[in-house]
């Protein structure tokens, strides 16, 4: 099984930018969508001008909102595997704090703290689930323990001495 690599620093930037813009547009776009619609007057072809109005307004501006807040959180990554020399969930944790927190700097400090608080917690659960479902799908490839007592493995064939 080929393992994913990931691409090397400078290019990640750019990798993840685009990919986190392509979530939001998809994101954004169904979100929007479902709000257009509901929110439209009455009548099936005004609930559907509206759905594609509400798409065409709002979901570049969601993409856009997601590729700053990817583009930010992987220069911080790369930042942190440059001088750190190491990649390891904490570079994922502090990154994730640190971009909630720049990008809620103008709103003020306590803001800010909040944002980074919050961006700290959920990378952090991210990390730990990813830990968590790496270590289950291990319990699979673990070679079988050795049993020293042969009674528990039930009659010897035939042939073997006793």
């Amino acid at each position: 099984m080929e393992e994913y690599a990931r691409e090397p620093c400078p290019w990640r930037i750019i990798d993840d930018c685009g990919g986190a813009f392509t979530m939001g547009a998809i994101g954004g776009a169904v979100f929007q969508s479902v709000k257009g619609f509901r929110n439209a007057p009455s009548g099936i072809n005004r609930r559907l001008i509206g759905s594609f109005m509400a798409i065409k307004q709002r979901a570049p501006i969601i993409a856009g909102n997601f590729a700053i807040w990817g583009g930010v959180f992987s220069m911080i990554d790369c930042t942190l595997v440059h001088y750190r020399k190491k990649e390891d969930p904490w570079n994922s944790i502090i990154s994730g704090a640190a971009t909630g927190g720049i990008l809620a700097a103008r709103s003020g400090l306590p803001t800010m703290a909040g944002s980074a608080l919050i961006g700290g917690i959920l990378l952090a659960l991210i990390e730990g689930v990813g830990i968590f479902f790496t270590r289950l799908q291990a319990e699979q490839f673990k070679p079988p323990a050795f049993v020293d007592d042969p009674s528990h493995v039930g009659p010897m064939p035939q042939g073997y001495p006793s």
